[in-house]
């Protein structure tokens, strides 16, 4: 069990990892720490995902709580289910984007709060590794609740007077797959273009990540040969998105944030959106424009969502293509996001590519890893060789801002890595200081 409890939820490979034995201690550990009437129990489409469901309600139920079952579901609509059922925590089984040999768990309270490390992870750890408790005299038992239906009206909230248009769709095999067809049968105004909508866990087209590039040549082929409008690449449990627009061009996540604001804020004039610090200054500049109020935020969905509680956020957007709404339980949905999407590409005003150019002011670096042997003693080298010329700050690792743009270097939750993003004015200026600043950490 060493290593598979995460920063934002546990994760690791079946069997040797993650296996029936420990997802049944992960159920009483849940249930334990809940103290609820109920927890929702969804599943992804993993060849693993069904024993480990069998496993993780028995150990629930063990501990007198009952499951409600919600079956097959993308991580989206587990969330869906724990806010809109009233339940008192949910766990969906997934590894989201890793390979098939990877399962695990991501957990929420009521409300679809999530539980990380800090606010609960490491708890579950203990317990679960820990004497196991005795059963419960009253075991709880297993309800199956059918809610699609009801997910595909909460959807179709987002979906606004979106005229006819022709869009690619990458479900990478995923539980986008699922969710699609459906919902498509309700928009019978667009034409689609579908990519690997088949429920396979196996992934047998490609990785179901679409921030690495190849994974999204298929979609970006089907947009060129078709002449789509936009394309959308969804990830493993279609809780984040990657949108190309309608030369094939890959969209940065940062760029929708900057677009999706601005159309937020029309509606919904001065509203607070957050984005996350790897952002393009595009996004600032484009929130503070249109009359909102921006603010920076740390990496990882539980910060961000609990920021957005906290300051009544509208909106967030994370490099990584997660994006958040407030009427959306504060939580992330790349279903959603297209639907936003493709009602702002109806108002018939450019092509999504149009409306990126006046984005792309200024040039990224992307994110560099480097394996380093300390960390720590890494960031402090670098906030000496640096600090001097900028400003510094310590919201997610080291961030400085200087006169030719910025950077940020962080730790990665689970190995010796650090991973770095930069922004300068010019192509040129960009792989100059990225050069440099990777010299200081490699050397």
């Amino acid at each position: 069990m060493a290593g598979i409890f995460k920063a934002y939820d546990i994760r690791g490979t079946y069997p040797e990892q993650v296996n029936e034995a420990i997802a049944e201690r992960i159920g009483m550990a849940l249930a334990d720490l809940l103290q609820v009437e109920a927890i929702v129990v969804g599943r992804d489409c993993r060849a693993s995902s069904d024993a480990l469901f069998a496993a993780l309600t028995r150990g629930i139920c063990r501990r007198g709580t009952e499951v409600i079952d919600i079956g097959l579901a993308s991580t989206p609509m587990s969330y869906f289910a724990v806010a809109s059922l009233g339940a008192g925590g949910s766990i969906m089984i997934t590894a989201s984007h890793n390979p098939p040999r990877y399962n695990g768990f991501k957990m929420c309270r009521a409300g679809a709060v999530p539980i990380s490390g800090d606010t609960g992870i490491a708890e579950i750890e203990r317990l679960a590794t820990g004497p196991a408790p005795p059963d419960a005299a009253t075991p709880g038992t297993v309800r199956r609740v059918a809610l699609f239906d009801d997910y595909l009206d909460h959807l179709m909230g987002f979906a606004r007077s979106i005229r006819p248009m022709r869009v690619a769709v990458d479900a990478a095999n995923g539980m986008a797959g699922m969710v699609l067809p459906a919902l498509f049968a309700r928009l019978p105004q667009l034409t689609i273009e579908p990519l690997y909508l088949e429920l396979d866990g196996t992934f047998p087209n490609h990785p179901a990540d679409p921030l690495t590039v190849e994974n999204l040549r298929d979609l970006q082929q089907r947009v060129r040969d078709s002449g789509a409008e936009v394309g959308f690449a969804f990830d493993g449990d279609a809780d984040r998105v990657i949108c190309v627009d309608d030369t094939g061009a890959v969209v940065s996540a940062d760029l929708t944030t900057a677009m999706l604001s601005r159309i937020f804020l029309a509606e919904h004039p001065g509203a607070t959106i957050l984005y996350d610090l790897r952002s393009s200054d595009v996004v600032r500049e484009e929130i503070e424009v249109a009359g909102g109020k921006a603010i920076e935020c740390r990496v990882g969905h539980a910060f961000i969502k609990q920021q957005m509680r906290e300051v009544d956020a509208l909106f967030a957007g994370e490099l990584s293509g997660h994006f958040y709404y407030k009427d959306n339980f504060f939580t992330d949905c790349g279903i959603t996001t297209m639907l936003r999407l493709l009602t702002a590409l109806s108002d018939g005003e450019a092509p999504l590519s149009a409306r990126v150019a006046g984005l792309r002011r200024y040039a990224a670096s992307g994110e560099i890893n480097s394996r380093v042997d300390d960390p720590d003693a890494v960031l402090a080298r670098l906030e000496r060789r640096f600090g001097g010329d900028g400003e510094v700050y310590h919201l997610d690792g080291l961030s400085v801002r200087l006169d030719w743009g910025w950077f940020n270097v962080r730790k990665s939750n689970t190995e010796p890595l650090l991973r770095l993003n930069l922004e300068a004015r010019t192509e040129q200026e960009m792989a100059a200081h990225r050069d440099e600043v990777l010299a200081v950490i490699r050397g």
